[in-house]
Parts: C-alpha cells; structure tokens; sequence
C-alpha cells in the first residue's frame, strides 16, 4: 500500500503561523483593519487574512494598510443567504449567491479556495448541516475548530462532520481559526501552522492546497514522517497523541510526545490529534491511501 502524503516534501521547511478568519469595523468586528493587523504581527504571526462578511479585503484595500510584516492574504467571509464559507485568495468579490454550489463553483474560477466555517454554530448545533457538506463538491475543507463560536451557542469543534466527510471518502482539510471580532477574546484561540516553500501569499496557498499544514489551538508538531505505511508524529509538547481512521474510530494512542502507527489495510484514512494542557490541541491532516 502506498500512502498520499500531504506532507510530503516539507520536512526541512519552516512552520508559519497565520489565521484566514478576522472581521475589522469594515463589518462587525470591534476594531480597525489596521489595529488587527498589528495585534496579530505583535503575537508573532506570519500571515493573515482580513474576512469580512461580504466585504472584499484585496491587495487594494492591504496597500493602505502597513502590514507590520505579516503577508496579507486577499479574502472575504461569504455569509448572507446561507452557511458562511471563506474565499481565501480572492481574485474578486463573489456574491453571497442562496445557492452554495454556484459560489463555490465561482470561487474555483478563480485563484482562491473555499473553506466552509463554524458547521456547528448555533443552538442546534448545525449552522451548516451535514447533507450540505456532502453535496457540495468543490470546497477545500471546513472549519473543523472554530475560536469565537466557544463564547456562542453551539460548539467550536467540528471534527465529527469531518470524520463523516474524510469516511465517505471526501478529501477535504481540516482548518482551525480565531474567526475574531472582539479586542481581546477572540485572538489568538485557533490558527494554522503551515509548511510553505516560501513566506509569500503563492507560497502559503500552495501548502493550502497540498494540505502541508495542520490546525492548532496550543500544541506544536514539530514533524509528521510517512515511510511506506508507517506513520509518525512528534509533537514536543503534547501530553496524549490519538490516531483515528474511519468513522473517528481510535486506533492507537501513547501518553507522550511521539507516536507510529501503520495505516491499516483497509482503513480510508489516518489522521491524528494531539493533545496538550487544558483544552490545547493539534490536528493534523488526513493521510489517505493511494487510489
């Protein structure tokens, strides 16, 4: 059995920490672009991206902005008329069409990639319900832990609408974001570490894309190592390590800082969560078998 790696590659490349969910005072967030901007640069992030609800944050709109030096990141969080979803790398404003598909069909024309946000927001638990996420087809992945929707009704956590998408054999990624509005709650919850050839917007979307990047509220993985079909994860400061496959099921588990496991002959994924003090966590991405 050969294995699709999505971090393949990277294993002399630098982490960069960034977060592609943040609203300004251009919507309904408590503070000015530029005052977000520099909040994340002094918590030493390397990019961002300003979302706001049906508003286009472009290069344009950057330009006005001193970038403190993080690479900013073209977006929008499409929001009226539906579930949210980000466009991230927005070559241009996509209308918040009632009919998802169409938008995420828009957002493909384009440069960019569409990321379905918070699936369990609300008092239902269902913001976006799971017979969307299976119908739509295009979508790069979904918010599988969601920062703000913590002091909300619903739950932050969505990885048991991935592990129903990764078990359908759905080959979607995992994010994790602040999805920020207020001064000081909602920063610095959830973000990405992502395994770029280079510090620039191409460089970190392409990651995206590979999906050379996991998810984190508080735990590093220092590497993720695929040999044959044998798996490892060292993350340094993690207290408990847990594999998964198909449907969340846990396969294996250490009390420490590194384990392996050999994906099994017949599973249709293998993805891992590390766990940390108090509520930190890490997820890495799905590791899916060849064909």
């Amino acid at each position: 059995m050969k294995l699709l790696n999505p971090y393949a590659g990277t294993e002399n490349l630098p982490w960069l920490r960034g977060n592609l969910h943040a609203h300004t005072t251009v919507s309904d967030g408590q503070r000015s672009p530029q005052a977000v901007v520099n909040d994340y640069a002094r918590r030493g992030y390397d990019f961002l991206m300003i979302s706001d609800h049906d508003v286009l944050t472009d290069a344009a709109a950057y330009a006005k902005l001193r970038s403190r030096g993080l690479v900013l990141i073209p977006g929008n969080e499409i929001s009226a008329r539906g579930p949210h979803l980000l466009h991230v790398d927005a070559d241009g404003f996509v209308p918040p069409l009632a009919d998802r598909q169409k938008v995420i069909k828009a957002i493909n024309r384009g440069r960019g990639l569409a990321v379905i946000n918070h699936p369990n927001w609300l008092q239902n638990f269902n913001h976006c319900p799971f017979e969307k996420l299976a119908a739509w087809q295009g979508y790069a992945g979904i918010e599988i832990y969601n920062g703000t929707i913590g002091r909300l009704h619903g739950s932050p956590y969505a990885t048991d609408k991935w592990d129903r998408l990764l078990a359908a054999g759905r080959r979607v990624w995992g994010f994790a974001h602040d999805d920020s509005h207020l001064a000081k709650e909602d920063v610095g919850l959830g973000w990405l570490m992502v395994a770029a050839r280079e510090r620039t917007v191409a460089g970190i979307m392409a990651a995206l894309r590979q999906g050379a990047f996991y998810a984190s509220t508080g735990v590093t993985i220092r590497s993720i190592r695929v040999q044959g079909r044998r798996v490892t994860v060292h993350a340094p400061d993690a207290g408990r390590i847990v594999a998964l496959r198909e449907v969340g099921r846990r396969i294996a588990q250490v009390d420490g800082t590194k384990l392996t496991v050999t994906m099994p002959a017949d599973a249709t994924y293998l993805r891992f969560e590390c766990y940390g003090r108090g509520e930190a966590r890490a997820w890495t991405q799905p590791i899916f078998p060849a064909g």
